[in-house]
Parts: structure tokens; C-alpha cells; sequence
């Protein structure tokens, strides 16, 4: 596999490299007067692990593929999507290792990486990868713009799991149906609906200065998407039967509408929908919900961190009633996670500290667990408050340093000392439950290979996959810290999407929180000189 980091060279890489060369240069001569062991110690590299992250997206790529496509194991596919229905659905995501596109993950994962820029954009562009970032969204909300047909119609999903998973193929391979499913006001599917308002809505944040024309185009659809998910009320595995067994709505819809609401009041600052996210705070669960769970399916948590951050302008005063209910319950979750809620009121942790929800893909809930703890943290620190949990309060440097913890657990700080972030040092997953990456390349071998053939000679080698899969958060270790890099382990060797997306934003901070120690690392040594 090429490895090419960074095809483009733009003037945001220069200032970070000259500056990190420079820190090199004082780390090394104060590392050469310390006899500490503290200072032997290597931090890990966040850079590295933010730039592969942004790669692991070209790799789930679905349709004809870009002339500046850095994955060159990957070639063009599905590229008759919808044609059977008569509509273009070429493009999107596949989110994991089979080849469905689902809507709500690929939506949740749009959504993920777009608030990782809006809170981390500065910090992304220093590192160099503004732009990587911005087109991993793009590529999402693009497909998008094609399923969303008419103002009541969504196209929901393509192709199907039952169907795709009896065969173990390339995605240039495919021979499984491309059937389309979609939503309209006669098949509701609300929490879909909500879920990619929500993503267009806050992509539209992300171009609203570099792509004006296109956040337009994102917040039109965005706000159509949540007028019909909301006056059409249902769930949409009621309406699309076939992804019951895959991506089921089990929290319903209302946590959708909630979170569409929300983001389209950050992206149009317009009352109605600060509104609707205040008046149907209690019946649409917004303040009865308290759990340690935010996901691809429960976003309860993110609404409710999103409402808390609206008490502090002056203008939401008279919705300060409701908010803090909702801040209540942010800090509810948050306080699960850092272990400070009462009795058994906390998420269980494994013995080597990795947050643990439950035994299938736990990383999902890590990653985005690490990115609500970071920029709480972050608004902690700007407002000048500390959390307050039921065992103790907390300031936003300790809930920060739980959040590195986390990462720096999947980069490898863990009892098998292996990085869960596929590709970055030096041993991660090689057995990745990954169809494509399991087979040898499209681009070395165009010979068909079929479907059972896949199984046949691929699914069950022992020889590690022939394309690695950089950037890919798997699924990960069980309650114990345990681990088994086999590709027929898919509960822990599986990737998706929306696993990487939340990190994006956080390896960014901590890369920007790691020069700032290292520039005030070197004033300090200038001073004793």
C-alpha cells in the first residue's frame, strides 16, 4: 500500500514542521541536562495518528474515485447504485467491512467529523489537514444531496445485509444486490430524517466561509430533512425492514429530531428551532434520559452537552430552566465516565482503564465518549467552572486527562500494548474484518474474484490482510483487555466509520495541547540560559 501521507503541499504544512523542528532541536537539549525519567519517556504522536485517521475515510470510499485518492489499493464501485430505481446513488460510504450503504451511520459519522472541525478547526489546519477533513465530509454530504430526491423523500440505504454478507468480496467485485430502500411520507423513518439534517446542518457550519454556495445548499436540505422527519412521524427500521438486524432504531426517533433541531439552531441561529429543542425537551426524552451511551443510534448525550453549552449567553435566559435540566443530564453522563456518579451509576472500565459499554465494537463508545469529555472540557476551561459529580468535582485538566487516556489506551498505552488505530506504530490488527483490505488489491490483481471464492481463499488465510487498513479504529478489546487479531473475530476486529470520525477532532487538540507544552518546555529553558 502507498503510503503517502500528504499529496498536497499548501501553505498550511510549512509554520508547523519549521516550529516542530524547533521544539526538536530545545527538546533535545533540555532532554540532554534532564535525568528525570519522566523526560525519557516518548509521547505518542498525534500528528501520525490524526493524518491516518483522515485516510482510513478514502478506504470506505463507495463510487468512482478521485483523481487525488491517496488509497490506491481502492478502486471505482457501485458505480449502477440506484439505477434499478431510477435515481444516482453512485457515491457515499460504506461503513464497516462489507459493502451496504447504510444512511444512519454514514449520517452520524458526517455529523461526528463535522462538529470535530467546528470545535478543532484551528488546530486541524496547524496540523495540515484542514482540507482532507473538509473533503472526508464533503464526500458524505454529497451522496446525501443525491438520496434526498424530493422534499419527503430520503433514500435510506443500498444494497442489503443478508444478501451482502454470504459473500466475501471487493467492493469492484460486487455481484450482491443493489436494491435501494428509501423513506417518504408513506414509510416514516424520523431518526433518519433527523440524523441527516443534523449532519447537513452542521457540514453547512464547516463550508459556511470556504464553500458559501454549497452550506446554502447543505442547510436548505438540512431544513427540509427535519420539516419532514418531523411532521411524518415513525421509525425508519418500521419502514425499511431489511435493516432490523443491522442498524435498528432501539432509542426511536425523538433523540433524532432533538439533535436535527439543535444543529440547525447552531447553523441559522433562528428561535424556532432552540424552540422545539426547549419545548419538547421532557416529552421527547431530552431530560429523562440519563445514560452513558452516545452513539450512531442514541444521541441523546450529544443534545443535551449542546444545550448545556447554550447557558451561558445572555439571550437564552428565559430557556434557563429547561437547559440546565439539560445540563443536569450532560453531566450525568460525564460524570459516568470519569467514575464520579454514585453506586453503580458509572460506565465499567477494564482493568487497563478503557471505558467498556458492551462486548460488540465497545470502541464506538470510547471514541465518542473521548470527544464529549473533550470539549466539555474545553468549555469548562473558557467559562471558568469545574463539573460537579455526585463523588466529587472534577476540573476541565482532569476531565481532559481522562480523555488522553483514552486515546492514548487505543494508540497503544494498554496491557497488550497494541494500537487500535490500525497502521499507526508498530503493532495493530492485521486481520481486520474487512473485505477489501482482506483480498489482494483490485489495482494488482483485476481478475474477478467471486463470491464464495472470497471465503474460499481469502476470509480463511492466516496470513495477515495484503492491504492494511490505515487509519481504522476496530471494535477492540473485551472487559478484560483482551484481544484476538482474527479476521473471523468481527466483534473486536471490525472497523466503521463512525468508530475514526469522533477521534479526528480530539487527535487535533492534543496535538496542539502537546506543542503548547513544548513551547512553554523551551521559554522555560531560555530563561535558565
Amino acid at each position: 500500500m502507498e503510503k503517502k501521507m500528504n499529496s498536497n503541499s499548501h501553505h498550511q504544512n510549512t509554520p508547523r514542521f519549521v516550529c516542530h523542528w524547533t521544539l526538536l532541536l530545545f527538546s533535545a537539549a533540555v532532554s540532554a541536562i534532564s535525568t528525570t525519567p519522566a523526560a525519557a519517556a516518548q509521547p505518542f504522536d498525534y500528528a501520525d495518528a490524526l493524518a491516518k485517521s483522515l485516510l482510513y475515510f478514502e478506504s470506505q470510499r463507495s463510487g468512482r474515485l478521485p483523481y487525488n485518492q491517496r488509497v490506491t489499493w481502492r478502486h471505482h464501485s457501485g458505480l449502477t447504485d440506484g439505477l434499478e430505481q431510477g435515481v444516482d446513488l453512485v457515491g457515499g460510504y460504506y461503513d464497516a467491512g462489507d459493502h451496504v450503504k447504510f444512511g444512519l451511520p454514514m449520517a452520524f459519522t458526517v455529523t461526528m467529523l463535522s462538529w470535530g472541525i467546528i470545535q478543532f478547526r484551528d488546530e486541524i489546519a496547524i496540523a495540515g489537514e484542514l482540507e482532507h477533513a473538509t473533503e472526508a465530509i464533503k464526500w458524505g454530504t454529497d451522496y446525501f444531496i443525491k438520496a434526498h430526491t424530493g422534499p419527503n423523500v430520503l433514500w435510506a440505504e443500498v444494497g442489503d445485509g443478508d444478501t451482502d454478507h454470504y459473500c466475501w468480496q471487493r467492493p469492484e467485485d460486487m455481484t450482491t444486490s443493489r436494491q435501494a430502500y428509501k423513506i417518504d411520507q408513506n414509510n416514516p423513518g424520523s431518526d433518519l430524517a433527523g440524523e441527516t439534517a443534523a449532519a447537513m446542518a452542521a457540514a453547512s457550519i464547516v463550508f459556511k466561509k470556504t464553500n458559501p454556495h454549497y452550506s446554502h445548499l447543505l442547510l436548505h436540505h438540512a431544513q427540509e430533512l427535519f420539516e419532514f422527519g418531523d411532521k411524518y412521524r415513525g421509525k425508519y427500521d418500521g419502514s425499511i425492514a431489511v435493516v432490523k438486524s443491522y442498524y435498528a432504531s432501539v432509542s426511536g426517533y425523538m433523540d433524532e429530531l432533538l439533535w436535527a433541531a439543535a444543529w440547525l439552531y447552531e447553523a441559522t441561529d433562528k428561535e424556532e428551532y432552540l424552540n422545539y429543542v426547549v419545548d419538547n425537551a421532557a416529552s421527547f426524552g431530552g431530560l429523562g434520559w440519563a445514560i452513558s451511551e452516545f452513539s450512531w443510534d442514541v444521541k441523546y448525550a450529544g443534545v443535551q452537552i449542546m444545550a448545556s453549552k447554550l447557558l451561558e449567553k445572555a439571550k437564552h435566559k428565559q430557556h434557563a430552566h429547561i437547559l440546565k435540566q439539560y445540563r443536569s443530564k450532560a453531566e450525568y453522563y460525564l460524570c459516568s465516565c470519569l467514575n464520579k456518579n454514585n453506586n453503580n451509576d458509572n460506565v465499567d472500565r477494564s482493568p487497563g482503564g478503557l471505558l467498556y459499554i458492551r462486548q460488540w465494537n465497545n470502541m464506538q463508545y470510547v471514541t465518542t465518549a473521548t470527544f464529549l469529555l473533550t470539549i466539555y472540557s474545553d468549555f469548562l476551561r473558557d467559562s471558568n467552572q469545574n463539573l460537579r459529580c455526585p463523588a466529587g468535582t472534577v476540573d476541565h485538566e482532569d476531565i481532559l486527562s481522562f480523555a488522553k487516556s483514552q486515546v492514548d489506551y487505543i494508540l497503544g498505552s494498554n496491557p497488550l500494548n497494541t494500537s487500535y488505530l490500525v497502521g499507526y506504530g508498530s503493532k495493530y490488527p492485521t486481520r481486520v474484518h474487512h473485505r477489501g483490505a482482506s483480498i489482494v488489491s483490485y489495482r494488482e490483481n483485476k481478475g474477478f474474484i467471486g463470491c464464495t471464492q472470497g471465503y474460499d481463499n481469502w476470509y480463511n488465510r492466516a496470513e495477515a490482510n495484503p492491504n492494511v487498513l490505515i487509519g481504522a479504529v476496530v471494535g477492540g478489546p473485551d472487559g478484560e483487555d483482551n484481544f484476538k487479531d482474527q479476521r473471523n473475530n468481527y466483534m473486536q476486529t471490525e472497523a466503521c466509520t463512525y468508530n475514526t470520525a469522533p477521534l479526528v477532532g480530539v487527535f487535533a487538540k492534543l496535538l496542539q495541547l502537546e506543542e503548547n507544552n513544548e513551547l512553554e518546555l523551551v521559554a522555560s529553558y531560555r530563561k535558565k540560559i
